[in-house]
């Protein structure tokens, strides 16, 4: 979970960073970036807008490890921050029936091809352990989780949407059964929920994966901040890293650009960036 057979942390590429367009594509672009491993979106071949086997063959062929897999959820809307509060993750009742479904179908992919871990975001979770909304999203992250731990597969929720100690406690609250966290350190920033450095420290026993992306502080409450290349934004990657090498090591890392049409030389820079710091993976 998280980490290579042999205990040594990864570094590798977000495949849908890479916008490919095919199984040969995604190969294609992800060699061009130097990268020899992908955390896969997973539900292109759930959809059956590409072929399963081709998919696992090519990447496979090429020498490409998978070091997880990632869900999206249906009906996600992030045109503004008020936007994706409302429609992220397990929140809305209108999607929750298909989102459930999907999962099923997901575990059973993870399964199938031996994928140990698979991330997505839970959606903006209560920080109030009263909250009635916030009993009914853990009931909805139990399951999603349960469907996975059947599968051999643990899940990491993806930070960012709630700050550092809503997520500890909802983590105490779920106890387990293969929950942890896919730490971002720009989500931080963009969605103004934290310090990245300090959230990382509190979070560290529970992450199981890293995002590499950057990004400059939302500018006010409710607003984006901005993603930017790694490397040029606001978060104190020296710091960063010594967090990881101190408590999480052999955690894998995977580079994630969602923003600008430089996808590739940007995620080869992030590449060299990361190869650069003391500690990091190569």
């Amino acid at each position: 979970m998280g980490r290579s057979s042999d205990g040594t942390a990864r570094l590798g590429v977000c495949s849908w960073s890479l916008r490919a367009d095919s199984p040969a594509d995604l190969v294609s672009k992800v060699s061009q970036t130097g990268c020899d491993t992908v955390q896969l979106a997973l539900d292109p071949i759930r959809r059956g807008d590409w072929d399963e086997d081709e998919t696992f063959d090519r990447l496979g062929e090429a020498g490409i490890a998978i070091a997880s897999g990632m869900m999206e959820m249906k009906g996600e809307d992030y045109a503004s921050i008020d936007a994706i509060a409302r429609t992220g993750g397990v929140r809305p009742d209108e999607t929750w029936e298909d989102n459930a479904q999907a999962a099923r179908q997901l575990a059973e992919i993870a399964g199938r091809r031996g994928i140990k871990l698979v991330t997505f975001h839970a959606g903006f979770l209560p920080h109030d352990p009263q909250d009635a909304e916030r009993h009914r999203m853990l009931e909805r992250l139990r399951e999603l989780a349960a469907f996975f731990f059947d599968s051999g597969t643990a899940v990491g929720l993806e930070t960012g949407q709630e700050d550092a100690d809503t997520l500890l406690g909802v983590l105490g609250d779920l106890k387990g059964r293969g929950v942890g966290v896919n730490f971002d350190p720009a989500n931080m920033l963009l969605y103004g929920s934290g310090d990245p450095v300090e959230s990382l420290r509190k979070l560290a026993p529970h992450v199981v994966q890293l995002h590499i992306k950057d990004a400059t502080p939302s500018p006010a409450p409710g607003q984006w901040g901005n993603e930017v290349v790694v490397g040029t934004g606001a978060v104190d990657w020296d710091a960063f890293f010594a967090v990881v090498d101190e408590f999480i090591p052999g955690v894998d890392r995977m580079i994630e650009r969602e923003a600008g049409e430089s996808r590739v030389a940007d995620i080869e820079t992030a590449r060299r960036f990361v190869e650069s710091r003391a500690g990091s993976a190569s």
